[in-house]
């Protein structure tokens, strides 16, 4: 709550400015934007997710259900498309990136070169993890911070000057903005918990835990899948240790 307000006074010092020209229609969008951002009722986080993910499914490569990615991928998680209620959404991404993520409604993709980096028992863990990040309401509060963010933007889109026309460029910048967003250490340990039990759960060696978090560490700090799972050579240690 605190990270929205200051959003939002940013948001309203764009707006008082009085020294640029501002487009008073976009400036008062991006403070009820602002407003919105920090009282976001769960339905509307739904449709978020649900657009965000529409969006990024039309930017890539879904696998065919007869793909033998979409058929491991099934065997694995057919058991759990049912978590508390909720109903989960598993595809495959056909793509050689390393990367998976999840969404507040449910959606959960995974991307195939993932998969070819992971045994079934690494490869769980890494979908319990993006299941807990749902669970612990984590994405949820990505949302709330990426629509927060989004409201800056057109504030600063509202300056008629060289900044405002930077930031009218940007095309899908909610979803970038979102899919991109890192998570706290503590959500990643929450994740990381929730992904360790989730695959115990499921019959399979907890050091599957251990071994996926030390083959995502060996990616290096560029990569795109460290930039919403931060630190995989720590966390392993962490369970390593949790796990003695």
């Amino acid at each position: 709550m605190k990270r929205l307000t200051i959003l939002f006074l940013i948001c309203l010092s764009l707006l008082t400015s009085g020294c640029e020209d501002f487009d008073v229609f976009l400036a008062t969008e991006a403070g009820i934007d602002a407003v919105k951002a920090a009282t976001l009722s769960d339905e509307t986080v739904r449709e978020l997710a649900a657009q965000t993910a529409q969006f990024s499914d039309s930017q890539n490569k879904i696998a065919a259900s007869e793909n033998n990615y979409s058929q491991r991928l099934k065997k694995l998680t057919d058991q759990h498309v049912k978590q508390d209620g909720l109903v989960f959404n598993f595809k495959v991404y056909e793509t050689p990136e390393i990367n998976a993520f999840a969404m507040a409604d449910g959606t959960i993709r995974i991307y195939s070169g993932l998969m070819n980096m992971m045994d079934d028992g690494e490869l769980l863990f890494v979908i319990g993890h993006e299941v807990g990040h749902v669970m612990k309401d984590h994405v949820r509060k990505k949302i709330r911070l990426a629509y927060a963010g989004r409201a800056v933007r057109k504030g600063a889109a509202s300056m008629n000057n060289e900044v405002g026309d930077i930031v009218r460029s940007q095309i899908g910048g909610f979803a970038e903005k979102l899919l991109n967003a890192q998570f706290s250490q503590k959500e990643e340990r929450e994740a990381d918990d929730y992904g360790l039990a989730f695959l115990i759960d499921t019959g399979h060696e907890s050091e599957a835990a251990v071994s996926a978090l030390r083959k995502l560490a060996t990616l290096g700090n560029n990569h795109s899948f460290l930039s919403s799972h931060p630190a995989p050579g720590k966390r392993a240690k962490r369970l390593a240790a949790q796990l003695k």
